[in-house]
């Protein structure tokens, strides 16, 4: 069994059967089906619009999906249909711009030190308060997590004060001291020059091959690292296409997909893709 894979008898990390989500009258995710399982690296992959935001907050339980005629659920998550968000979020850790961006606008400048941002993970607060009991166990598992991100000398910087890399590397720390099932990432390069964006690359690449399952969440076909062996096209809703990465991420597909002539290329595990118009 490859390392990190569903052991036998394990739920799914997420299963959705003919799953759709309706704001204002639209359709924004229309009959999807499909499943996530332990050890399985997939890219969840579309232009602008395609419905991945709305992809991430079903699992963050901030939308919800139409009830089925039939009455079977149509999302499970790690096997079960109704989460307390608060137990969920340790077994799922979920990255996106949106959270790092909480953690500027509701903490006080210069009193959230790295090692602080990461501590808060064991509590789903944004910093340290008083009545917090650090343990020396967590304090372990922090600096576990801060060293598995190459931030270990971030630890007593001020979160204002980092890079956009260097503070990614700190908030997915934080989800890493839960010991999370699996990592779900939004747009993880987003804002990132490209030698931070190359490295912090390769950070998730050293985590995918130590076990740690990562869905990845984005519009660029670049971001798509080799450990990723499973890519879903998704697009005004819907799934275009599901299948292993080469069979997925062709020029004839995402041309399909973007209305336009679109070129793949490959080179080292990684894609490109560029307009031949």
């Amino acid at each position: 069994m490859p390392k990190g894979a569903t052991k036998p008898g394990q739920p799914p990390l997420l299963q959705m059967q003919d799953l759709s989500v309706v704001k204002n009258g639209r359709r924004i995710l229309d009959g999807l089906s499909l499943t996530i399982r332990e050890g399985e690296h997939t890219a969840i992959f579309g232009p602008n619009g395609a419905g991945k935001t709305s992809f991430i907050r079903l699992i963050t339980r901030e939308e919800y999906p139409e009830p089925r005629a039939n009455g079977v659920p149509p999302l499970l998550i790690l096997g079960e249909e109704l989460w307390d968000v608060f137990e969920l979020r340790p077994l799922l850790g979920i990255i996106s711009s949106d959270l790092q961006a909480n953690f500027l606008n509701r903490t006080l400048p210069g009193q959230t030190r790295g090692l602080d941002v990461v501590l808060s993970g064991f509590f789903a607060s944004y910093g340290l308060f008083d009545h917090q009991e650090v343990t020396a166990t967590m304090l372990t598992r922090a600096w576990r997590a801060l060293g598995l991100m190459e931030a270990g000398h971030l630890a007593e910087a001020c979160i204002e004060t980092m890079s956009s890399g260097e503070a990614r590397r700190i908030i997915i720390a934080r989800a890493l001291v839960n010991e999370p099932r699996a990592l779900i990432l939004d747009e993880p390069t987003a804002g990132l020059d490209l030698l931070a964006r190359n490295r912090f690359l390769g950070t998730l690449r050293n985590l995918a091959r130590h076990g740690k399952t990562i869905i990845l969440v984005t519009h660029r076909v670049e971001e798509i690292f080799p450990e990723i062996d499973r890519v879903i096209l998704l697009n005004h809703g819907r799934i275009l296409h599901d299948g292993p990465k080469g069979e997925v991420l062709t020029s004839r597909h995402l041309s399909s997909m973007f209305g336009a002539a679109v070129r793949v290329r490959q080179s080292h595990g990684y894609y490109t893709a560029s307009s031949s118009a």
